[in-house]
């Protein structure tokens, strides 16, 4: 009887990840953007926000690298717990070209304590509630947190993710685009 229920469960447990790692293999595939997902992404990169410093700053500067948009904010649990992921990812992988970028939904006095609590190694920039409706536009019909924008460095709309990345989910991801 128990090993009928361990087979059982490993059965579901099998089914599950297959169906996981196929929906996430799916999400992974470039799609032609609409003309609405290409003007919120123009609108996304010329967008000018202010660092912590207060210094306005535009993602089209990195134009050329792999992007990784992370809206965040320190108030969000799962934005809080995936910063250390980021953060080991843009060590891992800035010399192939990626630029980890977060754009938090938060006051900038919060973000730079945040920020110097857990040493964040790529630039911040501060938002205000005015991105959501770009992150619907982009993929997020909720409005959630944490959203990631992956872009090419040509500026093309490569991947989107709601919700905290796992370390596997987002190496693949970095694996498929890096090479």
């Amino acid at each position: 009887m128990i090993s009928a229920r361990r087979t059982a469960l490993f059965a579901i447990a099998a089914l599950a990840a297959g169906v996981g790692g196929f929906a996430f293999k799916h999400a992974m595939q470039p799609t032609p953007a609409s003309p609405a997902v290409k003007s919120a992404l123009q609108q996304l990169r010329e967008l000018s926000l202010p660092d912590l410093a207060g210094k306005p700053q535009r993602l089209s500067q990195w134009d050329g690298k792999i992007l990784l948009a992370n809206f965040w904010a320190t108030w969000c649990e799962p934005c809080r717990e995936e910063i250390p992921l980021l953060i080991r990812m843009q060590n891992k992988y800035m010399g192939k070209n990626l630029q980890t970028v977060g754009i938090s939904i938060d006051s900038a006095d919060k973000i730079s304590l945040f920020s110097t609590k857990h040493n964040i190694n790529y630039p911040l920039v501060v938002a205000g509630f005015e991105v959501i409706e770009l992150m619907r536009t982009l993929g997020n019909p909720s409005g959630g947190l944490p959203f990631t924008v992956v872009l090419s460095p040509s500026g093309e709309l490569v991947a989107t993710h709601l919700g905290a990345f796992t370390e596997l989910q987002l190496e693949e991801l970095l694996r498929h685009i890096v090479g």
